[in-house]
């Protein structure tokens, strides 16, 4: 006797996760092709970068190369202005890059031959991405461009595709029927485009989530959410290392092109007596080099009369990411930490973070996370193709609302369960409960018209 109710309580859930995953495809399909398709360039950005930008970033190898000073020299004798940042060359065939400030205020990177301190030509300075270019793709991959608002829909966009991975999971399983297929079995029309969509997503789906988790620190609700309970628990970057020196109000990420995450928050310490005289950056250098700083740092120069020299590195082996603070008329270090520093949802947000951006692992990483970011866009091609097909003349073709009144208590369970993990997506996963809410009170009270 309770078959038949039970078998009908379950396909009016496995409606009403279908409604629920079609709508919420549907919302963010066109965040979730921005994502994939600029996170597949900017994996490959420092390959992109050195072939656009031969003649600037890479040189002929010498036996000796100059002093930073007199690398600096020329750069500015070339491009007039204040020096920011100086990096020294990754390797022998790389050129040096110093940031010039201009008298606009605009920053330039001049890249200078370390050999000859021939300057080969210089680049609006492309932060992180290495590139003006990939600047750009940088910023629509966070759509930094629309301010607050696109960090907002990104985020919505990263827990709505975890979310959506788990019910296309549901939608999926056999439950003792022929379906839940692991190839494409259909030949054509729209049950090719749903195999394609459901064998495309049964691959890739933990990499798809793996992206969307480790994007999410950068996020302005999630990210700050989990930057502060990391720090509250001391999990990330633990209290103690400025040892009782006095800190500026300048945070770490605002003065080097990328630091490890769960410090860009922190204040930077401040030099002492300001009567002194400044450290010569062929000190700095040899001081930080000294240190064991791998190649590829980047030396940033003192904001101000307090401020520091800050050295920074961030290479495809993450283990040996660091950070170092020097006084900038003593020349002693202030701060000196590294990976292993970090507590343990600090150390895994950085590995999350390098391999996200396909640094960690070279080659293979890089093509892995490509091969996502090519299911993600499949995934939203086939989709689109399946709703077009099926969507009738002049209607949005969404799923029926299930008449079942349990459903939907238990998708406002589900709605609970996600806000507390993801604040965005539980809100959003809220109002389109509320929404169902209206749609089946008024099929009850008008069931000729519904």
């Amino acid at each position: 006797m309770t078959e038949t109710p039970n078998r009908a309580a379950g396909a009016a859930l496995y409606r009403a996760v279908w409604r629920w995953h079609f709508i919420a495809g549907l919302v963010i399909l066109p965040f979730v092709l921005i994502l994939a398709v600029t996170g597949g360039i900017y994996l490959f950005k420092d390959e992109i970068n050195d072939a656009a930008y031969t003649r600037l970033r890479l040189v002929e190898a010498g036996s000796t190369q100059l002093a930073p000073s007199q690398i600096t020299a020329a750069a500015l004798e070339a491009h007039p202005g204040t020096l920011y940042s100086y990096a020294p060359p990754s390797a022998a065939d790389r050129s040096a890059a110093v940031g010039i400030r201009g008298e606009d205020g605009l920053k330039d990177t001049v890249y200078v031959d370390p050999y000859s301190s021939a300057v080969l030509g210089h680049l609006w300075d492309g932060g992180a991405a290495g590139s003006p270019a990939m600047y750009v793709v940088r910023k629509l991959h966070s759509l930094e461009y629309v301010g607050w608002f696109g960090n907002r829909l990104i985020e919505l966009a990263a827990g709505w595709m975890v979310l959506l991975v788990g019910t296309g999971i549901y939608l999926w399983w056999p439950r003792g029927r022929k379906l839940g297929t692991v190839s494409i079995k259909a030949s054509r029309g729209r049950p090719w485009w749903r195999d394609l969509h459901a064998v495309t997503g049964i691959y890739t789906g933990a990499f798809i989530v793996f992206l969307a988790m480790t994007g999410l620190p950068w996020s302005g609700v999630w990210g700050g959410k989990f930057y502060d309970y990391a720090y509250a628990l001391g999990l990330g970057m633990p209290d103690g290392y400025w040892s009782g020196k006095p800190v500026s109000t300048v945070p770490v990420g605002d003065v080097v092109n990328r630091a490890p995450w769960i410090m860009e928050k922190q204040p930077l310490p401040l030099s002492g007596d300001s009567g002194g005289v400044p450290q010569a950056l062929d000190s700095v250098v040899a001081t930080v080099e000294g240190l064991g700083i791998v190649p590829g740092y980047a030396v940033s120069m003192p904001n101000g009369p307090e401020g520091v020299f800050t050295a920074s590195v961030y290479p495809d082996d993450i283990s040996d990411e660091r950070v170092i603070h020097l006084d900038q008329y003593s020349g002693e270090v202030l701060y000196d930490a590294g990976l292993s520093d970090l507590g343990a949802l600090g150390w895994a947000a950085e590995w999350g973070v390098s391999i996200h951006t396909g640094q960690a692992w070279g080659l293979a990483n890089q093509l892995v996370l490509l091969a996502a970011c090519v299911a993600m866009v499949m995934l939203c091609v086939s989709a689109a193709t399946m709703w077009w097909k099926r969507r009738p003349s002049g209607a949005l073709g969404v799923p029926q609302v299930p008449a079942d009144w349990r459903i939907p208590r238990t998708l406002l369970l589900m709605a609970v369960a996600a806000g507390i993990f993801f604040p965005l997506v539980g809100l959003s996963m809220l109002l389109l409960a509320a929404v169902e809410i209206v749609v089946h009170l008024s099929r009850r009270r008008h069931p000729r018209a519904a």
